[in-house]
């Protein structure tokens, strides 16, 4: 049985496709691209040096865009003070007293939860504003007016 060039590029790119659906390398799928580019080269009837040309500029094109957009847009914030993540991040809490190494204890949600000052100068007693969560304990500084 002997297949065509343009069947084991797709083959190859369908192999791909799996590979990236079961690590989630969405690189992957840019040489599966690439892959496809070589499956159109076979049926445009180039020989095997231009369908590799013409995978290879493909699949490393697009990986080389793909990896500047990505080093191009803006790095979200890390999960413990990202408000999409996590919506506690922003809402308000009352600390009535500080203990000396900036530490207190709190009623947020119906339970005590354990604050650390994450604010600029020295913790004064009041309305704070949560910035962030790590594990049970919440991040404050004080409420922007």
């Amino acid at each position: 049985m002997d297949l065509a060039g343009s069947t084991l590029w797709w083959v190859l790119a369908g192999m791909l496709v799996v590979a990236e659906l079961l690590s989630g390398t969405f690189y992957l799928l840019m040489l599966a691209l690439g892959c496809a580019a070589g499956a159109v080269a076979a049926h445009a009837g180039l020989a095997p040096t231009g369908q590799l040309v013409a995978a290879a500029l493909v699949g490393g094109g697009a990986t080389a865009l793909w990896h500047l957009k990505r080093a191009r847009a803006p790095r979200s914030a890390p999960v413990e003070s990202n408000r999409d993540a996590n919506l506690d991040i922003g809402q308000m809490v009352l600390v009535e007293a500080w203990n000396a190494d900036g530490t207190a204890r709190v009623q947020y949600r119906g339970a005590a939860w354990a604050v650390r000052y994450a604010g600029e100068g020295a913790p004064a007693p009041g309305e704070h504003m949560i910035v962030s969560v790590q594990g049970s304990s919440l991040g404050v500084a004080p409420a922007r007016r």
